[in-house]
């Protein structure tokens, strides 16, 4: 089941917002928090009961761990809580290993991200960032929370912990969260999936019907849709989390905004960033043991980031492409980008983006080399045609759109209507909303194209 579909909007997600509520807010926690991890795991047997079982086992893993790395801390033994942190990281990433990497099972939705919330939990609980969850419901709830179960954000056990014993709903947090996910619902179903009609359309074009011009709108559109596909499903994530009384960190800050590819990664996939720096980077010693120790410690993380996505040479590639941008500008790249006019270092940004998306856009190195001869002229088709030219004068209108929604004008232009107060100001936020919400549901009724690309991951 995912968020963009008929069944969730009308059936799922009413039923769970009517059973959450009609538990007394004079009751403990833990109700509401026992409704979330039944429906969470309703819904993640939706689409595959078989592997429920693998999300309850690392649950019951980590709460095990977690619990026991805990009890010995506090009485400062320190190495045999390392013990039970050792075995919650071997476990999880033997499941990965196992489930993801080795190519024989269909790979389990969500698991490279619950494995990491879960390997989180137990580290901080040994780190003295977290306290040991003694409440089995309030830990299932956190490992399963259906919002951000599939595709992130990645949510520490520490931003959230507090929340789950303690946590107040307001008409206020509600009427955002709904706002919050309706916006990315509309990212989702009227720009991601229409982007990726137009990278699919290309991508399946035979060598010799494929142009210059399209192979080069292709990847763009594959910009535009990763981008709206990835933050859409990361803004309704966020958007159920506030309605359900919870605030977790956010995901995405305008990534095409940026200036350089240190900037990029800082604003991208903001919890997958964080989560590596946290507990690979820096307990790899960071930047503080001299250049030839940061870069390598570079490398480390870039290369587990692209193994993360996919065991393929693909993907592989691209986590050291740009990590060979990155050393770059660590070095002298980004005393340079400083210094110039900011246009430029911007169309560097995107350059250097968009041609690793060319690497992202494939599982295979095969579509890769063929499409990049595409793009530089090699195919059968030419520089362009007919096709080509009505693909690319018919969307257009589209690419402006997507292009400005990748930015922060829409936020600020929204922000200077809700300032001004009355009726007006809320009425026009009301059928801005309901615009988006009818029409977001009418293209899913008739619409038949509605992948997540994060779900491969």
């Amino acid at each position: 089941m995912v968020f963009s579909s008929i069944m969730f909007l009308t059936r799922f997600l009413p039923l769970v917002l009517i059973v959450y509520f009609l538990v007394p807010g004079c009751m403990k926690n833990t109700w509401r928090n026992l409704v979330l991890f039944m429906f969470s795991l309703a819904f993640y047997a939706w689409g595959e009961p078989v592997y429920i079982w693998l999300m309850i086992f690392s649950t019951v893993v980590d709460y095990v761990n977690g619990g026991l790395a805990g009890y010995f801390v506090a009485r400062d033994k320190r190495n045999t809580a390392k013990v039970f942190v050792g075995l919650s990281v071997v476990i999880n990433l033997t499941l990965l290993a196992v489930f993801k990497y080795a190519g024989k099972f269909v790979l389990p939705i969500g698991i490279s991200f619950y494995t990491f919330q879960s390997m989180s939990y137990t580290i901080d609980v040994y780190r003295g960032k977290a306290k040991a969850e003694k409440n089995p419901i309030n830990f299932g709830a956190y490992i399963s929370l259906f919002p951000q179960l599939i595709a992130g954000p990645i949510v520490r056990f520490s931003d959230i912990a507090t929340q789950l014993r303690e946590r107040t709903i307001n008409l206020e947090s509600i009427r955002y969260g709904m706002l919050r996910f309706v916006c990315g619902l509309g990212k989702k179903v009227l720009l991601a999936n229409q982007a990726g009609e137009i990278f699919q359309t290309i991508a399946n074009y035979k060598v010799s019907q494929m142009t210059t011009v399209s192979a080069w709108l292709g990847i763009l559109a594959f910009m535009f849709q990763i981008y709206f596909d990835f933050s859409g499903y990361s803004d309704m994530a966020i958007g159920l989390m506030a309605v359900f009384g919870f605030e977790i960190p956010e995901n995405f800050k305008y990534p095409y905004e940026a200036k350089s590819i240190t900037e990029f990664w800082r604003q991208w996939h903001i919890s997958l960033g964080n989560w590596f720096k946290e507990y690979v980077y820096i307990p790899l010693g960071g930047s503080r043991k001299g250049n030839a120790r940061t870069f390598l410690n570079i490398f480390i993380v870039w290369f587990l980031t692209g193994l993360w996505h996919g065991t393929t040479i693909n993907f592989t590639l691209w986590g050291l492409y740009f990590c060979f941008f990155l050393i770059m500008e660590k070095t002298w790249l980004l005393k340079l980008l400083d210094k110039i006019p900011r246009v430029f270092s911007h169309i560097y940004a995107l350059v250097v983006v968009y041609f690793g998306w060319l690497l992202f856009a494939w599982e295979d190195i095969h579509g890769h080399r063929v499409y990049m001869k595409a793009m530089l002229g090699m195919a059968g088709a030419g520089v362009v045609n007919k096709e080509s030219l009505y693909l690319l004068v018919s969307n257009a209108l589209l690419m402006v759109i997507m292009a400005i929604g990748c930015t922060s004008l829409p936020k600020y232009l929204a922000k200077k209507v809700t300032k001004k107060d009355g009726i007006g100001a809320s009425l026009c936020m009301s059928v801005y909303v309901a615009v988006i919400l009818l029409l977001s549901i009418a293209y899913l009724v008739n619409g038949t194209y509605n992948p997540f690309l994060y779900f491969r991951f």
